[in-house]
């Protein structure tokens, strides 16, 4: 049981930490100090929620199913086309560039519409957590595919709180208008680069 943990651990952290549009957002939330712990645990059970289906089987019907994938690839291109668009806008912005208690606080819905969009209208979530990591649970014994299960979510945790709450460490940094306009810039690169690549999921 411990082997199968540890095992959906590093397998959970390993993927999970790649630098992705999720990740960056969650780290602008953890600097801007605003709802980090309602948008962690969002992304926590989302994960669990994805990697469960793959583990139980979902992956095989998304990999045949080329038609879903389109979709999902030609939102995910236009939704993140338009942050980058949002991003480099906000580097233009002084005003919004501010860690005070000015800060206009971004409402929990839009957060939490951000984060749906930013999770399942990206199919490289699909890739990761259903796919890859659902790929490999689905061959563990299924008296001990919870423990794997347990395992992918710990890493999650792990990640994700850490990214969430961690990133106030740089706070200081971040002080600097200058260093919130780079962070836009590269966020808005991020975007355009993972939408340029969601173009190699299309078959039509």
């Amino acid at each position: 049981m411990i082997d199968v943990f540890v095992h959906g651990f590093i397998v959970g952290i390993s993927l999970i930490v790649a630098i992705g549009s999720q990740n960056a957002y969650i780290l602008k939330l953890g600097l801007l100090k605003q709802h980090i712990f309602k948008a962690v645990m969002f992304c926590i059970f989302t994960d669990i929620l994805l990697i469960s289906c793959g583990v139980l089987g979902l992956g095989f019907f998304i990999k045949d199913n080329q038609l879903l994938i389109n979709s999902i690839a030609i939102f995910g291109i236009v939704f993140l086309c338009f942050y980058a668009f949002l991003s480099f806008k906000s580097a233009l912005k002084n005003e919004s560039l501010k860690i005070d208690n000015e800060v206009k606080t971004n409402p929990v819905k839009k957060v939490f519409a951000m984060l749906f969009m930013f999770t399942f209208l990206n199919p490289h979530v699909y890739l990761d957590t259903v796919l890859l990591i659902g790929g490999i649970g689905a061959n563990v014994k299924e008296n001990l595919k919870i423990f794997f299960i347990l395992g992918t979510a710990s890493a999650s945790a792990v990640w994700f709180l850490s990214l969430g709450y961690l990133s106030r460490l740089l706070i200081p940094l971040f002080k600097k208008p200058i260093t919130w306009k780079i962070l836009d810039i590269l966020i808005g690169i991020l975007m355009l680069y993972i939408a340029y690549s969601l173009v190699d999921l299309l078959k039509i």
